[in-house]
Parts: C-alpha cells; structure tokens; sequence
C-alpha cells in the first residue's frame, strides 16, 4: 500500500513538472504520452489536481495549465525569504539594544510560527527555535497577529481554539481573550504576561505590508524582572519603532 502512495505521489509531481514546462497547456492523452502512464490514471491525478487549485482546465481548449495556487504558494514563500532578509538588521539592533531574544512569527491558523530568530549572549536562554509554534492565545505575538485580522475572521479563529492553561495566567476565557485583541488593536502592540512560560514576559508589535495587512509581528522575550510591567511602555516604544522600520521595508506607507 505505501509503494502505492509513493507510486502516486511520484506520478502526481511528474505531472505538475512536465505541465511547468508547457505554458500552452496539455492535454490528458499527451501527459499519458509524455510520462508513460494510462490515460485513467492521468485523469484520476489531474482531477485532483485541478480539485486543488495546483492546475487549471482551460475549457475551450480542454488543455491542463499549471493553477494560481502554485503562485500563491510560491508567492509566500517569496514573501517570507523577502520578510526575513528585510527584518534580519532590525532584529540585531532591538536585541543589542534591549538585550533580549527578538523572534519574527507569522500566522497559521490558531498558532503562531516561528521563522527567525536573534539571540543575544547575555540573554536568558529561551526554549524556541525556527519553526515552533505556540497557540495565539497565550503570546504576545499570536495577540498582534490576529488583531491584524477582521472580526469575523477573528471570531472564526476563536471557536476553533482549545484554551488549555499553560500557567497560571494563561487566558482561558474566549471573551477575556476578544478584549485583549481590542486592546492590542487600539495601542499597537501586545504584551504576554507569563502566560505561555512562567517567569518569561514578551511584547510583540505588528509588521505591515504596502496593503497595510498584518503579514507578521516582531517580539522581545525575556526574564520578568527586566522586562517588568513597569517597563512596558519604554519597551514597547523600542519594539514598535522595529516592527514600523521593517514593515517599511515591505512597502508600507
């Protein structure tokens, strides 16, 4: 059964390969041709295919182009090679100048991810690394991320959200955690009072793109007695003025 899927899978991306090189399109009997396959089993995998969005069928020609969601994938993926490389100087110089880890995070859904990272030395050592992810609920960064999104999509997000505690001051309640999002909406940046880790404190801002959508958010994370309450305006102030520079960077006016 695997050597199956494996068979499938190997045939379902000789596809798409020989489909990038045709910009005029293909139709099933040629894919058949060109890969040595049987014109069902093309039509089974460019069906799926085309289900997805990865090709198109032109439907006066009847010929297979690669899809737009190739392009939107491509285009992400483009965005965050560009997103880091942008941030990359900021990053070091609110980490020098707070003397605190900064990590940049996107959205996925419910969760936050991680995708670059600046230590300093003399920094607390933080459990986190490229590619983590941490729930919305309970980080500065998930807090500025989905701020950044529409109510309704906010409220989308929420019900498929399972509040489990982390700490004792992990937001549990999906209405305590709506206002939070007002108040991070209206001040421009969140804060994340040990509430994913005990003793670890954090303030994330957002970054915009030339569409003035929230694309990401860039955070400091650090020990409680030196990212105290008291400090969170003058912190804030410094995490701001970064994420306003990179999103700058990405075009936003």
């Amino acid at each position: 059964m695997k050597e199956q899927n494996v068979q499938s899978l190997d045939r379902t991306l000789d596809i798409i390969e020989l489909l990038a090189t045709s910009p005029q399109g293909m139709g099933v009997t040629e894919i058949g041709l060109q890969l040595q396959l049987h014109k069902s089993t093309v039509h089974r995998l460019v069906t799926a295919l085309a289900s997805r969005g990865y090709i198109e069928k032109d439907q006066k020609s009847g010929l297979y182009k690669i899809g737009l969601k190739f392009v939107e994938i491509s285009s992400l993926h483009l965005h965050q090679l560009e997103l880091k490389t942008e941030a990359a100087p900021m990053m070091r110089r609110l980490a020098e100048m707070t003397g605190q880890v900064t990590h940049l995070a996107i959205l996925d859904e419910t969760d936050v991810v991680y995708i670059e990272k600046v230590d300093v030395v003399q920094s607390l050592r933080l459990y986190s690394h490229i590619g983590r992810r941490i729930p919305v609920y309970c980080s500065a960064l998930g807090k500025v991320l989905l701020s950044g999104q529409s109510v309704p999509r906010q409220k989308q997000i929420l019900k498929n959200i399972i509040f489990t505690p982390y700490t004792e001051n992990t937001v549990q309640d999906p209405e305590v955690f709506f206002s939070e999002l007002q108040k991070t909406t209206k001040r421009g940046w969140a804060v994340d009072n040990e509430e994913h880790e005990p003793g670890i404190r954090c303030i994330a801002a957002p970054i915009k793109d030339f569409t003035r959508k929230v694309i990401a958010a860039v955070s400091i994370s650090g020990d409680r007695n030196i990212l105290e309450p008291g400090q969170d305006e003058k912190f804030s102030a410094m995490v701001t003025e970064a994420a306003d520079a990179i999103s700058k960077r990405m075009g936003f006016i």
